[in-house]
């Protein structure tokens, strides 16, 4: 009993000694990164002072100072950055859904301006800016160099003003410019309609009014189709979607989802991951989802996506997303500035981390770029169209009723209405074809 004693009292002295040993290391390290810490402040001041008084012209401090902590900013990542007054205060004019610009969601890459997307019915858009192009210049300046921040301010300019910018896109040979005139970009979050028996969800960006607009587009397009039970499915159009809010990206998720986690943050200490879980309710009842997204796909979009198809309860189509998976938190500054800064990376469902990698689609579709058809073309197509009811003197089918002929002709009509849309946007109408797939396979419910 005496040896049992004693070896836990020497077990206990030695751990004080180890202990002891190693505590003088670290305080000795920590000291010294203090004190290294105070000499680079002490340089910082050394060098503001000498540009202050022997810079070529007279320089403002408060600029100067704005761009320091902007360069600290932006050294870490490219989606930290500092808004000065004016800066936040556009930042929250744009939550809110309207803003003045061309109405495109930009990057920074290798040093140039890279879209994330330009938004649905804005001047970027119509003047044929796409995910993926580099702005390389704005009106013949370079942007080279530039922080992102001061590329998007050459950007900025009074409404109905004109901009040209310089446009490096992959596939053209050349660099070439696009006029671009600027507007007030008012952001319809949610956009609805019915594509046959389908409910199109195109959901441009995530801000305040997000899921308001989705629900209550949802429910007209039901009503309109005279209920759910006329629905065959939902097409959830996340293409081209630059992300916002991440509480408008858990809403929407949580609209389709009856459990379950919808995504997860994890910061630099544990402490700092948050869970979010959906709650019962499904507004779409269960009929199946095929969410569209793309490399213009990003952030929240991504965050909606990947959990809708880690729970299975949607077949996401299209093309790799962004690849956003970091959280931005906006924390105000004395006088009216605020710091964007990166204080999280979000986790899909199945712990997976979409930064840098994306979403990849159950099923790869790439939207063609189909080269206009000539006149001849089209008349050397129309030839085959013909049928043997164009034949003149052709027999009649009179072993149908009228019903069923009609039937037929709608069959028919709604066949060829999809055979247009894929015209218009194959990636959609591919989504739409799934769906119908997934409806024959469906038990009936008489």
């Amino acid at each position: 009993m005496k040896k049992l004693v004693m070896a836990a009292i020497g077990g206990t002295l030695a751990g004080i000694v180890a202990t002891t040993q190693f505590v003088g290391p670290l305080v000795a390290q920590e000291s010294a990164r203090t004190t290294n810490v105070y000499e680079q402040l002490d340089l910082f001041g050394d060098i503001f002072e000498r540009i202050r008084a022997q810079y070529v012209e007279e320089v403002d401090e408060g600029d100067l100072i704005e761009a320091a902590i902007d360069g600290m900013l932006t050294s870490l990542d490219p989606h930290s950055s500092y808004l000065s007054p004016d800066d936040a205060a556009d930042m929250r004019v744009q939550t809110r859904g309207e803003f003045g610009g061309l109405g495109i969601e930009v990057t920074q890459e290798e040093g140039f301006v890279k879209v994330v997307s330009p938004i649905d019915g804005t001047p970027a858009d119509s003047a044929g800016i796409e995910a993926g192009d580099f702005i390389t210049h704005v009106d013949g300046e370079s942007v080279l160099g530039l922080t992102l921040d001061d590329a998007v301010d050459l950007m900025r300019g009074p409404v109905g003003s004109e901009i040209i910018i310089t446009v490096v896109r992959e596939g053209e040979a050349e660099p070439f410019d696009v006029s671009i005139i600027r507007d007030t970009i008012t952001l319809t979050a949610v956009r609805t309609r019915l594509q046959g028996d389908t409910v199109v969800l195109r959901v441009t960006t995530f801000n305040d009014q997000t899921f308001a607009n989705l629900e209550e587009g949802l429910a007209e397009q039901v009503e309109a189709a005279g209920g759910m039970e006329n629905v065959e499915g939902i097409v959830l159009d996340l293409r081209n979607n630059p992300g916002g809010l991440l509480n408008q990206a858990i809403r929407v998720s949580d609209a389709f989802l009856e459990e379950g986690e919808i995504v997860s943050t994890r910061g630099r200490q544990p402490e700092d991951g948050d869970r979010y879980n959906a709650t019962p309710g499904d507004l779409a009842d269960g009929k199946p989802i095929v969410v569209l997204i793309n490399g213009g796909s990003a952030s929240a979009s991504e965050i909606v996506a990947g959990a809708l198809q880690d729970h299975r309860r949607a077949i996401v189509v299209g093309t790799k997303s962004f690849g956003k998976g970091s959280v931005q938190t906006v924390m105000p500054l004395r006088g009216d500035g605020a710091m964007r800064l990166t204080t999280a990376r979000y986790y899909t469902p199945s712990g997976r981390s979409i930064q840098a990698l994306g979403v990849s689609p159950d099923i790869v579709v790439a939207q063609p770029r189909r080269p206009e058809a000539t006149e001849d073309e089209e008349e050397e197509s129309n030839v085959f169209n013909r049928s043997e009811a164009d034949l003149r003197g052709s027999l009649n089918n009179d072993s149908l009723s009228e019903d069923e002929v009609q039937q037929i002709e709608d069959d028919r009509a709604k066949a060829e209405a999809a055979a247009a849309l894929r015209e218009e946007d194959y990636q959609l109408a591919y989504a739409i074809d799934i769906l119908k797939g997934l409806t024959a396979l469906q038990p009936s419910r008489d």
